[in-house]
């Protein structure tokens, strides 16, 4: 999945390092791992500092992996250690030690871009506003929504289904003869407070 975390201008910024850090290098290689963080502009001065500082100066400085941040052109001018992303970078599942980051201006350009690259898998936003969470939870077209929780958390066991087959993005899953039950489907919307796998 090519899961996004949108942090918004109302974010608390010490809850959201902590919920990309843990979304993004508790296991980078599986399918629930943040790929792209989107920063609103309000808040992005603050946030990629506090982010690099996190992500990259500590985890060197603890002998581990940096994350390395592939970032837009108004990120990367924000940026001590980032390298500029390429076109494909946004739409990629770097199941690595990588990330992309955009600045975006509002929640509604956050839903846009996430509309636009996003596998359906998971999306969080870390966010104290009630209006850009209603937003963002109806308009986020993906099989788990998060609201200030880590998108580490998509995983059978961890939603009390028992033994995980898989995890689908897909919306039609019956085959053969198809009553009302066959066409539902569902989008969990997890809400949390700062909490991290």
């Amino acid at each position: 999945g090519i899961c996004h975390i949108y942090v918004d201008k109302t974010s608390d910024l010490e809850m959201a390092i902590k919920i990309v850090n843990n979304a993004k290098t508790s296991r980078p290689s599986v399918c629930n791992a943040a790929e792209v963080c989107l920063v609103n502009k309000d808040i992005a001065s603050d946030f990629i500092p506090m982010l690099e500082s996190e992500l990259v100066e500590k985890r060197k400085e603890a002998g581990l992996i940096p994350v390395l941040f592939k970032m837009d052109e108004k990120a990367l001018s924000l940026s001590k250690y980032g390298v500029a992303a390429d076109q494909n970078d946004f739409d990629t599942e770097f199941l690595d030690y990588k990330m992309a980051v955009k600045i975006v201006d509002s929640v509604e350009a956050a839903v846009s871009h996430i509309s636009a690259h996003s596998t359906g898998h998971s999306e969080a936003i870390i966010s104290n506003d009630s209006e850009s969470i209603e937003y963002f939870t109806k308009n986020v077209d993906s099989a788990a929504v998060y609201v200030n929780a880590s998108t580490r958390f998509t995983d059978g066991g961890e939603f009390g289904l028992g033994c995980e087959m898989g995890i689908s993005t897909q919306k039609l899953h019956a085959r053969g003869p198809m009553g009302l039950c066959e066409l539902t489907t569902y989008k969990y919307i997890i809400k949390g407070n700062g909490n991290i796998r």
